[in-house]
């Protein structure tokens, strides 16, 4: 009832008037996936009533270009029952002269990859995120596994289809150090850092997201200082979406890339102010769909905004 008669096409004011009814710095009162709702609902009715696309009233006239996908393909970490301590393996056909094709690509790299398996023995049920979940022996062999697939889709490795890793560092640490207990290792921020780099130089590994923990700003620091210059630093769980902590980040020079997700913000508001934020950085902004994900279509309306989408369940 507090925004009935309100004008649709003001998303500032009612965004607004959403974050001053829930009154809590973590919108813990309302609730960020009820206000994302409401948010998102109101630009929508805007966009009907001015007779656009969601993406046009959005992104404007510089709403014209499709983003890169990033598919989730193998699983690991708390996404799956495997041997795997780092949590999502990723493909990035960057290679495609459009999005169609690109989509194209990383869907027959992901079908390549259960016959190369199958092949091995090994299980094919997916996980969490609906990429598979196979009892590995450790992560390199996950990352050789997609190796493999992208060759054997007749596609070349490094020009055509690229690698990205999701280790959600934060998981696996404790007390300091990082421990992969799946594979019996632990690690310092310091070794955690070389290992990434050695994976980088030895396999095309264009993305690396929640590389160290949280709160190992120190870390996130030398991470991209050693490999910022190569590779895009994601930032997921080190900024949750928050425009303070990714200030923080960009002070700092922890990351070159922020991960969006529009429920941990709430608004749509804040969210492309979070997008613009970091792009005044020279960050990337990463879209991401959530693990329990609705049918709701709504963030592709985002992407023509941004360079990546991350993660899109492949059917």
């Amino acid at each position: 009832p507090k925004i009935i008669g309100y004008d649709a096409t003001d998303q500032l004011l009612i965004d607004k008037l959403l974050i001053e009814l829930d009154g809590t710095s973590n919108k813990s009162r309302l609730g960020a996936n009820a206000i994302l709702g409401v948010s998102l609902a109101t630009a929508k009715a805007a966009a009907d009533f001015f007779g656009l696309p969601l993406y046009y009233y959005i992104g404007g006239v510089n709403a014209k270009e499709l983003p890169v996908p990033m598919m989730n393909i193998l699983n690991g970490g708390k996404h799956a029952d495997s041997g795997v301590d780092l949590q999502e393996f990723m493909i990035v056909p960057a290679g495609g002269a459009n999005f169609r094709e690109s989509l194209r690509m990383g869907v027959e790299t992901f079908h390549t990859l259960k016959k190369v398996l199958k092949e091995k023995k090994y299980n094919v049920a997916v996980g969490d995120e609906g990429g598979f979940a196979p009892n590995l022996k450790s992560s390199e062999e996950a990352i050789q596994l997609i190796v493999e697939a992208i060759k054997k889709a007749g596609y070349e490795l490094g020009k055509d289809v690229f690698i990205a890793l999701d280790p959600a560092a934060s998981e696996f640490y404790q007390d300091g150090k990082y421990v992969l207990s799946r594979e019996g290792v632990t690690r310092t921020s310091d070794e955690m850092i070389d290992y990434y780099a050695g994976l980088v130089d030895k396999y095309p590994i264009i993305s690396i997201e929640d590389g160290l923990a949280e709160d190992d700003w120190e870390g996130w620091q030398k991470l991209t200082q050693k490999l910022g210059h190569k590779i895009q630093i994601v930032g997921d769980d080190l900024y949750v979406t928050d425009k303070k902590r990714l200030s923080k980040g960009i002070e700092l020079k922890a990351s070159n890339s922020i991960l969006i997700k529009l429920n941990q913000i709430g608004t749509l508001t804040e969210t492309l102010d979070t997008i613009e934020t970091a792009k005044r950085a020279g960050f990337t902004a990463v879209i991401s769909h959530r693990s329990g994900e609705t049918e709701d279509t709504t963030i592709a309306d985002l992407f023509f905004k941004n360079s990546f989408l991350l993660s899109w369940y492949i059917i």
